[in-house]
């Protein structure tokens, strides 16, 4: 999944990216909030986690303009100040969640997993797929009650799928949500971690999940 980070201390925004990042997140930095609104144009940002109180254009500036959007990302609002009214600005500007600084950045984790769910109108932490179970918050993956040894980038692209199960999702949005290295999107690099990844789901079993639909890209789910 891919969260946008809107802070311009620095030092907390490197924080909270590596943090991200430990976690299979890809992420996308932005220290003001012009740079912000140049990250949203693409379009494939799943979580935004925006400090409202910023020089220039700030974040209550940003959740207006994001109100234009058709796939709007959810937003974890950061903030110092942590009266109620406050919360009640934030939240009617537009945000889904609000966290105040200082924070403990287990729990600020806690929200984006929660806030992606929310985003793929996912009702549970636990995901099964026939004999597939995902424990989101674990990013552990098993089949058959037989967990199954992921990598970080096979584990993104899994879970990627799982929110989106049923559906038939492109190379494009895969590589959109999952990538964080420099090959070009249109090498076959997602191919190659689908091939690896349906190896390994689908070992053993007689019952397919992953499947391909030539010319459009994968699907996760029960059937052909």
């Amino acid at each position: 999944m891919r969260v946008l980070v809107v802070e311009d201390f620095k030092t907390l925004r490197d924080s909270i990216a590596q943090a991200l990042r430990e976690q299979t997140y890809v992420v996308n930095e932005a220290g003001d909030g012009r740079l912000a609104l140049w990250h949203l144009q693409s379009g494939h940002i799943d979580v935004v986690i925006l400090d409202l109180m910023m020089p220039g254009v700030d974040g209550f500036q940003v959740l207006k303009a994001m109100e234009r959007m058709k796939a709007r990302p959810a937003v974890l609002v950061l903030t110092a100040r942590d009266t109620v009214d406050d919360r009640v600005k934030g939240l009617d500007a537009g945000a889904d969640d609000y966290l105040t600084k200082p924070f403990a950045l287990e729990e600020m984790l806690a929200r984006v997993r929660a806030l992606t769910r929310r985003r793929y109108k996912v009702a549970s932490s636990k995901l099964t797929i026939g004999t597939l179970a995902i424990d989101l918050n674990a990013r552990r993956a098993f089949r058959a009650g037989v967990e199954i040894e992921l990598s970080a980038r096979e584990y993104a692209i899994l879970e990627y799928l799982a929110m989106r199960q049923g559906e038939i999702v492109s190379r494009a949005e895969i590589w959109e949500h999952v990538h964080c290295d420099d090959a070009p999107p249109e090498s076959n690099v997602v191919d190659v971690f689908v091939s690896l990844l349906r190896k390994k789901i689908d070992a053993n079993s007689p019952d397919r999940l992953i499947h391909t639909r030539r010319g459009q890209g994968y699907m996760l789910g029960l059937g052909d």
